[in-house]
């Protein structure tokens, strides 16, 4: 006589695979198919998880969102996002984690590679907007996040690094083109351009995809063109 499947055995068998899929397919099997696609599986699971614990924590707040509403929002049980992650403190670090590296890539497509003395300011600025405004549409929700009071310390301070880099990369670059700048103007040039665009990055962010999301990223630059464009030509730029 078959033996009755149960709701238990479908679980069982799902934590079984979350369970290989985490830890990245055994040494023993490695260059196989089947390890290779559960660990592009578990891979996407992680960052389900971590796109989930996003939305919660910024919408409930650190202290307040659990595991549960992290693993409901990401669609799965809550046993199967344990196989991934002990605690909420592991999910919070690893997304600091995303985040930072995700910046600083940002940071590298936006400001190495092609000298930045060079060209006129409008390409310059396509350039260095370009990359971060894609970062931010990829993380909408990331810079409310850090922005809670009651986020731990230790992850804040985390990120803090990179986001502080950026004012050096927008100084080097007003350096580059300005080299007569004085330095206390220089510093200030490049805080002012950061402030503007953070001002303006969320418009660009809630505009619906499309035509008036393009519209609203030219505005961004056209704020940045007016602010640096005359500073850059007063010092002998063309703008």
């Amino acid at each position: 006589m078959a033996q009755r499947k149960t709701v238990g055995d479908d679980v069982e068998k799902e934590t079984r695979e979350e369970r290989e899929a985490g830890a990245g397919a055994p040494a023993a099997a490695a260059g196989g198919r089947a390890p290779r696609r559960r660990q592009a599986r578990g891979e996407r699971r992680m960052a389900d998880i971590l796109d989930a614990a996003a939305t919660v924590f910024a919408a409930d707040g650190y202290e307040k969102g659990t595991t549960i509403a992290i693993a409901r929002q990401a669609g799965m049980s809550p046993g199967s996002l344990y196989q991934f992650f002990p605690n909420k403190e592991a999910i919070a670090q690893a997304l600091a984690d995303r985040f930072t590296a995700q910046l600083l890539a940002a940071h590298r497509e936006a400001f190495d590679g092609a000298p930045h003395a060079e060209g006129p300011v409008e390409r310059l600025i396509d350039r260095m907007v370009d990359p971060l405004v894609a970062f931010n549409l990829a993380n909408p929700g990331f810079k409310a996040l850090l922005a809670r009071p009651d986020m731990p310390a230790g992850l804040t301070e985390a990120v803090r690094p990179a986001q502080q880099a950026l004012v050096g990369r927008v100084e080097a670059v007003v350096a580059a083109r300005a080299p007569a700048l004085p330095d206390a103007d220089r510093a200030r040039t490049a805080r002012v351009a950061i402030q503007l665009f953070q001002a303006m990055i969320p418009l660009v962010v809630a505009a619906p995809a499309g035509d008036e999301r393009a519209a609203m990223t030219r505005e961004l630059k056209r704020a940045l063109h007016g602010y640096l464009g005359p500073i850059l030509t007063a010092h002998g730029e063309q703008a």
